[in-house]
């Protein structure tokens, strides 16, 4: 008797909360899908006003799961996590309207956006550095919120009320882009590149391959104290 009602116990996992998984995982495909159209959009009609040609203004489609956008310096990396994440316990949300009344809500894709020098990818430099900007989390209502640096750290905030749309997906692009072209490049520590050896100074010397990014020692909470 007792294994019958564990089995139904197992049932219902399966049919519920599996199942609630497997919705949020196909749901963030077509929204990723959307961010792909897009971005590609926006590239599209800011090639109309930057006629210069030595401005990167490029798209890259990774396959269904990633997507970079070139833009000036900078190249935006757009990758769908592959796997559905629950919130934790401790965090805030759980004590909402929101989540109390459904707890299936607090279940979410994650869409990571990272920040690297555009001349990174095309000059092969496999140690320089890019840095994560933002998270959006969109669970099986297709509500979401943004958790990340400059705009997308406080424009998207209000979950149980944001439902991702083309409108919300364009201000995500647009801050994204905004952020990542006002972030700039910061001169490492004269410590850190003073002593190399034979084999650094070769690549050096042949393709410049220091490894770069925009800031050494950036974490992403580094300057933000509210994250959700």
């Amino acid at each position: 008797m007792e294994e019958n009602k564990q089995r139904a116990e197992i049932v219902d996992l399966l049919l519920n909360k599996s199942a609630m998984k497997q919705d949020i995982a196909d749901n963030s495909e077509e929204v990723l899908a959307k961010f792909k159209d897009i971005a590609k959009d926006e590239l599209d009609i800011l090639s109309k006003s930057v006629d210069d040609s030595r401005v990167r203004l490029r798209f890259k489609d990774n396959g269904k799961f990633e997507f970079r956008v070139f833009v000036g310096s900078d190249a935006l990396v757009f990758q769908l996590h592959t796997n559905v994440f629950r919130l934790p316990d401790e965090n805030p949300l759980w004590k909402t309207n929101y989540l109390t009344k459904n707890g299936a809500n607090g279940y979410f894709a994650i869409i990571n956006i990272y920040n690297f020098l555009a001349e990174s990818f095309e000059k092969n430099r496999f140690g320089d550095a890019g840095y994560l900007i933002g998270r959006i989390f969109i669970n099986h209502e297709g509500h979401f919120m943004v958790e990340g640096k400059g705009q997308l750290g406080f424009l998207f905030r209000n979950l149980q009320d944001d439902v991702i749309s083309t409108e919300s997906i364009r201000n995500i692009v647009q801050c994204s882009m905004a952020y990542a072209i006002e972030f700039d490049l910061i001169t490492p520590p004269y410590e850190m590149i003073q002593e190399v050896n034979i084999m650094q100074i070769n690549a050096i010397s042949s393709d410049l391959k220091v490894a770069t990014g925009k800031r050494l020692g950036f974490k992403f909470k580094a300057d933000d104290k509210n994250i959700f």
